[in-house]
Formats: C-alpha cells, sequence, structure tokens
C-alpha cells in the first residue's frame, strides 16, 4: 500500500496540460522475480517515474515501453523472459531466470475510472480490496487489454469483460481463500482472455502502547513500511518525534476505543507490569491478527496467573516473548525484530533463514 500512496502523490503533482503518463503493472510472474504481481511504476513523458516493476533491471525499458503506450494511447503487454538467461533476448539482464509479464496502461485524469483513481478509493480501506484486470486476449485488436475494474462490494460480483457475474464470483471466492493474486483463461463470447483478480492487502495497523524512548524507534521502523501508527501512552512523556511518527496518540484510559480489523499489529511495551496487564484483556478481547509483549517468560506466566479470567493458551495472536530471535540488544535492533516477526506473521511464514529453506523463495503466484 505504500507503493500506491506514493504513486498516487506523483500523480496528483503531474500537470496534465503539458505532460501525459501511463502505468506499468506486473500482472504475472514465473520462477524467479525481485517483484510480484501487483508492483507497479508510474512513468510520466518526461522520462521521471515513480515505483518499480524489478530491482532496477528493468524499469528504463519499462520507460520507452511507457512512453511508447502514452504515444499510441492504448495499453500494450510485454513478456520479459530469461528463463533460458539469455539477456539478449530483451536487452537487458535481469540478473534472475524468470518470465514476468507487465501491462503498460496511459492514463488520463479525464477518466474518472482509470485504474489509480480507482486505486485511490481504498489507501484507507480496512478490508482486502479486490482489483480485476484483463491481462490477455487473442482479439487482435485487443480492445479489453488492459481493462479493469474495483470490486467495491464483495457480497455482490458483477460480471466483467465478458465472463459472467456468477462466474466472476467463484473466481473472486477463491482469490480470498488464496489471500493472494490468482490468474484465470476465461472463454467469453468474444474469445478467450486471460483474467487477473488481485488480492491487496490494507495498510498494516499498528497500535504501540507505551510512553519510553524506545517507542521512537518502533514508530520508525513502522513508519518506513508505510504502516499506520496508533500510540497509547502519557501525552505528557512523548516528545514531539513520537507524535511526528504516529497518525493518532490517545492515553491509557482510551485504549478501548482505538479500532482493530483483520490486519492489525498490538505491541506492548510500556516496561510496565501493570499497564501491561491492564492493557491485554482490552486488545485480546478485540482479536488482532498479531499482539506481541516485552519481557522474558516469566513475566507472561506470571500475568496469566494475574489474570486467571484470561486463558493465554486460547490466545494464538499472542507473542511473548516478541521477536525474532536475531540477537537484537539496541532499540532499533529490536524493533526490526518486532517487525520482522509481524510480517511473517501476517504472511503466514516461519522467519527462517531462505538459505535453508527448499524450493523457490516465492510461492508461485
Amino acid at each position: 500500500m505504500k507503493e500506491i500512496r506514493r504513486i498516487l502523490q506523483e500523480y496528483d503533482q503531474i500537470d496534465f496540460s503539458t505532460e501525459k503518463a501511463a502505468l506499468a503493472s506486473v500482472v504475472n510472474v514465473e520462477e524467479s522475480s525481485y517483484r510480484r504481481i501487483g508492483a507497479r511504476m508510474l512513468v510520466r513523458s518526461n522520462g521521471m517515474w515513480t515505483g518499480g516493476i524489478s530491482g532496477g533491471c528493468l524499469e528504463r525499458d519499462a520507460l520507452k515501453r511507457s512512453q511508447m503506450a502514452i504515444f499510441k494511447n492504448e495499453a500494450t503487454r510485454v513478456v520479459y523472459d530469461t528463463m533460458d538467461d539469455d539477456e539478449n533476448q530483451i536487452g537487458v539482464g535481469l540478473g534472475c531466470n524468470g518470465r514476468i509479464e507487465v501491462v503498460f496502461t496511459p492514463i488520463s485524469p479525464e477518466d474518472k475510472t482509470n485504474e489509480l483513481e480507482q486505486l485511490r478509493r481504498i489507501i484507507s480501506a480496512d478490508q482486502p480490496a479486490i482489483v480485476l484486470k484483463v491481462i490477455d486476449e487473442e482479439d487482435e485488436d485487443g480492445e479489453l487489454l488492459g481493462e479493469h475494474l474495483l470490486v467495491e462490494d464483495l457480497d455482490n460480483i458483477p460480471a466483467f469483460a465478458g465472463v459472467p457475474a456468477e462466474e466472476m464470483a467463484g473466481y473472486v471466492a477463491e482469490t480470498l481463500e488464496k489471500r493472494k493474486p490468482c490468474l484465470f483463461n476465461c472463454e467469453t463470447e468474444e474469445g478467450p482472455i486471460k483474467l487477473l483478480v488481485e488480492f491487496i492487502r490494507p495498510e498494516t495497523r499498528l497500535i504501540v502502547i507505551g510512553d519510553n524512548y524506545d517507542v521512537g524507534a518502533m514508530l520508525g521502523i513502522a513508519r518506513e513500511l508505510g504502516w499506520e501508527t496508533y500510540l497509547v501512552g502519557k501525552k505528557h512523556k512523548l516528545t514531539q518525534e513520537m507524535y511526528d511518527l504516529t497518525h493518532k496518540v490517545v492515553e491509557y484510559e482510551q485504549a478501548h476505543e482505538l479500532p482493530v480489523h483483520e490486519y492489525t499489529a498490538v505491541m506492548l511495551m510500556s516496561h510496565d507490569y501493570n499497564k501491561d496487564k491492564w492493557m491485554l484483556p482490552i486488545f485480546a478481547d478485540k482479536n488482532p491478527r498479531y499482539m506481541g509483549m516485552l519481557g522474558p517468560k516469566k513475566r507472561l506466566h506470571k500475568m496469566q496467573g494475574d489474570l486467571p479470567e484470561v486463558d493465554f493458551s486460547q490466545l494464538p495472536f499472542l507473542f511473548a516473548p516478541t521477536g525474532l530471535e536475531i540477537g537484537a540488544e539496541s532499540p532499533s535492533e529490536i524493533a526490526l525484530s518486532i517487525a520482522s516477526e509481524i510480517v511473517a506473521t501476517f504472511r503466514e511464514k516461519p522467519g527462517g533463514f531462505l538459505r535453508e529453506k527448499e524450493g523457490t523463495i516465492h510461492e508461485r503466484d
């Protein structure tokens, strides 16, 4: 979501009376690739771009392709294929053996349904979003290529690009179940098309409870990751930096008012046993995806004894001690350890060493 926000900020700064723009979107990946489906890059006709579709090796070629799409005023699809490790095949060396499909779409502010205007409507959403997009078709005219639709009501899936509503509902249901983008080959009256049903997670929400100096490090790494942050603490103890790094600050007595959704992480880091004991039941009742608490296991066991009404064994989202074991010592390293565990939890990954993982780094999209 952070990349989408940056692209929208850049889009809003373009003077379309003198410039034009196109959006490059990764729509399919096979084997190795630095970026995955959903990576985006906004290209301006003056040569500037925001976002990215690779680790840097495709961007200059993507700039040329985007400018061609702008000039022709039509969407185009390009396949970057280095499965045979032949950089002469596409004129650039990817540095990894993979096949990446990218759709380049002209963007006009006059079109209020363009892809960026639709994405604007989900940047503050509390729930995952579904975006439908035609990424390939057999029709030589290619009129459907790049056609897209934000599904705003997940209980009422519409027909799209010639695919009936009932069939589309099945594709969306499968995508929501897998929690990742899915590709489907569809037969329509106009001919076969390939459809991307993109699953876009909402912005991660982080609620930090505490007002000591190490809170700044936790908020800082959350800001870098593009998370929405809330801080619970004594306002008179907080620094200006802490205020600058958070969306909202509340006192401990207001903690119960903070919203919690499926992509919320809660961090108990007050360094005060009584405050943590006070806050834990409040947020346990809200069922966050992740709740971490600083301190050793013996502290957790003591708290369980003092909170008999809360069965800690029934709280699978409770991580105490919190963080991955990386030998963290400083506040910044501890924040890194915690943030890494939150990401691993939300992605349902074990958080181990990649060199010890068998198979590919990423599951196939």
